[in-house]
């Protein structure tokens, strides 16, 4: 089989690997703002691809958001790129290295993507609640900290949208007494609820994030060569914690009504071409952006300078245990603690 090169936005998460690892060994507060600073700059690359080079249009309405720092998120599945398109409205709130995503285990082990997806704390699901659950609890925990920025996306539907997959929630909601969707599935509450209740005493908001394409849906490959989308019109709800309910029961007929909204709101806009109230963000400042990716390219370029044609043996060694430490920490689901506060809760409890 023939090896295939790393490529050079990849060798830039991974000379950053390490620096964020050893910084979260004393502060996970600021290991955190150290990815990011740093993920936060690459991933504004994809945004300035689609709108600029591209030329994808994409067009908010709704709410007029304001830009806050601590947002959970639910969206309709539509196809496997819906994920991409948060980062243009992060983008333009200035939280675009603060988002995760809860997503199946599967794309971890996807080589150097599951490395990212791992330093910037992505959660990994079986989709079998029995599996999920503490690992989910435990993840979300710990971002309670209302002094960090959090974005945490997530789709209800556990999958993204085909007619079969709709045909099956269908048959699934006849059985059970409840609403027939037809633009989008079932929601699976448990993953939302328990999401809600860890965070729901350091969240702003909750955002109702619904995404339309008028033509195909779009591919990851559509996306990176700009086939398609056109256009893609994303509907934001925001909605104040003290509008959502406390109780596990009330919190499900909450999320269920939210997704019948939701395909009635899919539904106009296949009828209309678009969505109610559009035009609530500008496009976001061209000069800035370009900068940045001259600036993500020329620091790749040199540290793959560093890596391949250097004679710095350190900085290939440095390069090395950065991999090392990436396939180990997705292979275990390793998340590394500080050692000062580990100490202090050590100390704790011996004098218990």
């Amino acid at each position: 089989m023939e090896k295939k090169s790393v490529p050079n936005s990849d060798k830039l998460s991974l000379i950053r690997v390490l620096r964020a690892v050893v910084l979260r060994l004393f502060s996970i507060r600021y290991s955190r703002k150290c990815v990011s600073f740093f993920f936060g700059s690459w991933l504004a690359l994809w945004p300035f691809l689609f709108e600029k080079i591209n030329k994808t249009k994409v067009i908010f309405s709704g709410d007029k958001v304001p830009c806050e720092d601590r947002v959970l998120l639910i969206a309709n599945h539509r196809t496997e790129v819906d994920w991409m398109y948060f980062w243009d409205l992060a983008l333009r709130k200035g939280q675009i290295g603060n988002i995760k995503y809860v997503l199946k285990s599967s794309l971890m082990k996807l080589p150097l993507f599951g490395w990212a997806f791992h330093l910037f704390e992505f959660i990994p699901v079986e989709r079998r609640w029995e599996v999920d659950e503490a690992n989910l609890r435990q993840i979300v925990s710990s971002f309670k900290d209302p002094r960090d920025a959090l974005w945490l996306a997530l789709f209800p539907e556990g999958t993204d949208y085909t007619e079969a997959k709709c045909q099956r929630s269908k048959k699934f909601a006849a059985e059970n007494g409840l609403p027939i969707l037809n633009n989008v599935l079932l929601p699976r509450t448990k993953g939302f609820v328990s999401c809600l209740q860890e965070l729901s005493c350091s969240l702003d908001a909750v955002y109702d994030v619904t995404i339309g394409y008028k033509t195909r849906c779009p591919s990851f490959l559509d996306n990176v060569y700009g086939i398609e989308p056109s256009e893609v019109h994303i509907h934001i709800r925001r909605i104040n914690l003290t509008q959502i309910p406390n109780q596990e029961k009330d919190i499900n007929a909450w999320l269920m009504n939210t997704f019948q909204l939701k395909d009635q709101l899919l539904n106009d806009f296949y009828s209309n071409g678009h969505f109610p109230n559009e035009g609530t963000e500008k496009e976001f400042n061209t000069k800035k952006y370009l900068i940045n990716c001259l600036a993500v390219i020329a620091f790749t370029t040199i540290c793959t300078h560093l890596t391949f044609f250097s004679s710095m043996i350190w900085f290939r060694i440095y390069v090395s245990l950065a991999c090392v430490y990436l396939t180990s920490a997705t292979h275990f689901n390793l998340r590394s603690v500080p050692l000062v506060e580990t100490a202090k809760n050590s100390l704790k409890l011996v004098n218990k």
